[in-house]
This record gives C-alpha cells, sequence and structure tokens, in this order.
C-alpha cells in the first residue's frame, strides 16, 4: 500500500496535480452577471439573490468554506469582507472559519490589511499566484474579486469554477468573463439543481484554443 502511495504521489506530481488548486466561486444570474448578489454595493438591482430560498445552498456554501484552507480576494472584495466579518459569529463556525483561515489579497494600492491573518501580494499577479499555489497547504477559495478573476483566467491559473446560477436576468451589471484574450473550453464535472431553479455548475480546467494575449484584470 505505501509503495502504491508513493507511485500514485510521484505520477500526480509529474502532472502537476500536487499543487494548491485556486477555485473560483461566483454567484451568477443568468446573463452572467456577478455584481452585488449581496445588497451592499450600491448596485441598482443589488441583493438580488436574496428571492430565492435555498437551504441546500446555504449548506454548500458552508461546506465550500470549511473545505479550503485559505481566500485568495482583490482589494474591493477583500475591503467588504474585513468592514463585515471581523466580530461576527455564528452557531455553524461560518464566520468563525472566515475570521481565522489564511487571507490573501492581491493589490499595488492596499494601504492597511487589518482583517486577522491577512497577507498582501503586490508583485506580478502570475509570479505571486505561482508562487502561492507552490507552496505548503490546501486548497484556495476565491470569492467575488472580478478584477483578480479576470487576471487569473487571463493567465490559466483556475483549476475549478463553482458557478451558482439563479434564475434571474438582470439586464445590466458587472459579468463575471470579459476579454481573456483567447477562448478557453471547460470540462463540466457536476451539476447540482436546487429547489428555486437555481443551479450549481462546477468545471474543471479546459484546453486552451490559442495563448492569451495581454493581461486583462491586472489594475487592482
Amino acid at each position: 500500500m505505501i509503495g502504491l502511495w508513493l507511485d500514485t504521489a510521484q505520477e500526480r506530481a509529474v502532472k502537476g496535480q500536487l499543487m494548491r488548486r485556486i477555485v473560483v466561486s461566483e454567484f451568477l444570474s443568468l446573463d452572467g452577471v456577478m455584481e452585488d448578489p449581496g445588497g451592499a454595493e450600491g448596485f441598482a438591482h443589488g441583493g438580488w439573490t436574496f428571492r430565492f430560498s435555498d437551504p441546500e445552498g446555504m449548506q454548500y456554501k458552508l461546506s465550500e468554506v470549511m473545505e479550503h484552507e485559505a481566500l485568495l480576494l482583490g482589494r474591493m472584495t477583500y475591503t467588504g469582507f474585513a468592514a463585515a466579518w471581523p466580530g461576527q459569529s455564528d452557531e455553524l463556525g461560518f464566520a468563525d472559519k472566515m475570521n481565522a483561515m489564511p487571507k490573501y489579497v492581491i493589490s499595488r494600492t492596499l494601504k492597511h490589511a487589518d482583517w486577522n491573518n491577512t497577507t498582501v501580494l503586490r508583485g506580478d499577479l502570475a509570479e505571486e499566484i505561482k508562487a502561492l499555489r507552490s507552496g505548503d497547504g490546501g486548497d484556495i477559495l476565491v470569492a467575488g474579486s472580478a478584477s483578480l478573476v479576470g487576471g487569473l483566467a487571463a493567465h490559466d491559473l483556475v483549476d475549478e469554477y463553482r458557478l451558482m446560477v439563479f434564475p434571474i436576468v438582470l439586464g445590466s451589471g458587472r459579468r463575471l468573463f470579459g476579454d481573456l484574450g483567447a477562448p478557453a473550453i471547460l470540462k463540466l464535472v457536476e451539476v447540482s439543481q436546487l429547489g428555486s431553479g437555481t443551479v450549481i455548475l462546477t468545471y474543471h480546467r479546459g484546453d486552451r484554443t490559442a495563448e492569451p494575449s495581454g493581461t486583462p484584470g491586472e489594475t487592482l
């Protein structure tokens, strides 16, 4: 059994599968809008996810946070989270996990990062993320952070997308994907439908059809 584990570990290492994974998890409307799902950003349709009640969706988000070791955030999302989570607690331990887990924020302009266990990464986006992925620890969760996700996608650094797609068309607002420089084909690995009609789509990295040009999403 030990020999089998070593063979499997060596095979995974050759394939680069022992690196920490970057997992992007987003709330989306049917027309791809990710802006202000919780209603705290002043968007005209802010809080649009609250129209749908899905206890199983809440359990999914709880399990998701619990199974990841760290958060990776863009400056704006980090600022919102840092204002909301410190001092909070709940019976399920969600807030405690959010406050305790390591947090990495990508920003060249953020002056203060006082939320517990936060590290600011100010260097080149691709190099910072590659170093983070190759370090010790478990998988890293990205939430919100539209500009950051654009940069990660453009550099093909996202290992998994978890998209909770709500049955609503907003017609305006910031969308998840902008110009990636080149199309990317993703691999659908799981589909879950919730009671409200919301669907959770899980995709893994697929094949790039061409090398990306430019570096969208790096003005963080």
